[in-house]
């Protein structure tokens, strides 16, 4: 696979009533490890009463205040990476679709968003929901830092989930990419829920899924001979044990679309649940994206 090519840039949310230091930092950690600028933009939603007499008055409140946090989110990003490339960007409207907007710019590289950490019914419905319909739709990959990378003693790893289908072939060529700039390791995990049936058909379960998984990883730790691989079947509900590996991760990388998923959703359900419960950023990947930046992954042009 080749490094993204020249032109592209790092697209952050900035949320003006919680401009996340974790998100910023994320962001332009990965600015440096790929060499690419960053560009914070602020979306001014439109206001629901545009007949109040006041209208014009509030918005123009709105987009002084969202002028100050792109300034002060700048200002922090240039504190942790004083070398950094920043552009800034205020747009109105709703937030989710002008990030949707960039996720779909060729330029684009990543998305990378806070989590307002909504409730799921809030996430599905609410206009304030960004993390769900930018993971939803995002035409390159979408990272949401709900919690911090985890930097405790020990070697560095993400985790990626696995299932078989090719959504997870393309998050699996995400991860080996980033594990090779940030000298981690990958671990490889496939979750099945184990059926009520007697234990040696589990056991044979298990361990037919783990010569597939076997079989789903073969071809990556040739291309990328430097990054440990290690992989895991685990049992048991696919977001709560995925979750649990992520507890001491880097990131947890997953496809957009696994083998199950909501019919009419362009989410699948294991995707959903992490933004709800992944202790650390998750990176929602989708094929198209992946055979963009690294012709070399599974299905692309090389």
């Amino acid at each position: 696979m080749s490094r993204p090519s020249s032109g592209k840039e790092i697209v952050v949310g900035i949320d003006p009533r919680d401009p996340s230091v974790p998100t910023l930092a994320w962001a332009a950690d990965e600015a440096d490890r790929v060499h690419l600028p960053l560009r914070l933009v602020l979306a001014v939603p439109p206001l629901h009463d545009t007949q109040h007499v006041d209208s014009a008055p509030h918005r123009m409140s709105l987009q002084a205040q969202g002028r100050e946090a792109l300034l002060a989110a700048t200002g922090t990003v240039l504190r942790l990476t004083p070398h950094a490339h920043v552009a800034t960007e205020l747009v109105d409207g709703a937030p989710a679709a002008v990030l949707c907007r960039y996720a779909a710019a060729p330029t684009t590289h990543v998305v990378v968003i806070g989590s307002r950490r909504l409730s799921r019914p809030e996430e599905i419905f609410s206009t304030a929901s960004v993390a769900v319909p930018l993971s939803a739709q995002a035409e390159c990959p979408a990272v949401v830092v709900r919690a911090p990378e985890h930097t405790a003693p020990g070697p560095a790893r993400l985790v990626v989930g696995v299932d078989g289908s090719e959504s997870s072939q393309q998050a699996l060529g995400f991860a080996f990419e980033e594990a090779g700039l940030r000298q981690a390791s990958v671990h490889a995990v496939w979750v099945w829920q184990r059926p009520l049936l007697g234990l040696g058909r589990a056991e044979a379960g298990a361990d037919e899924r783990a010569r597939i998984l076997s079989e789903s990883v073969a071809r990556w730790p040739g291309r990328y001979p430097d990054v440990k691989l290690t992989q895991e079947v685990r049992q048991g509900h696919p977001v709560e044990e995925l979750a649990r590996a992520s507890s001491a991760a880097l990131a947890v990388v997953v496809g957009r679309r696994g083998r199950g998923g909501y019919t009419g959703m362009r989410l699948g359900s294991v995707v959903h649940g992490l933004l709800h419960r992944g202790e650390c950023p998750v990176i929602t990947v989708p094929g198209s994206a992946v055979r963009e930046l690294w012709p070399g992954c599974p299905g692309g042009s090389g």
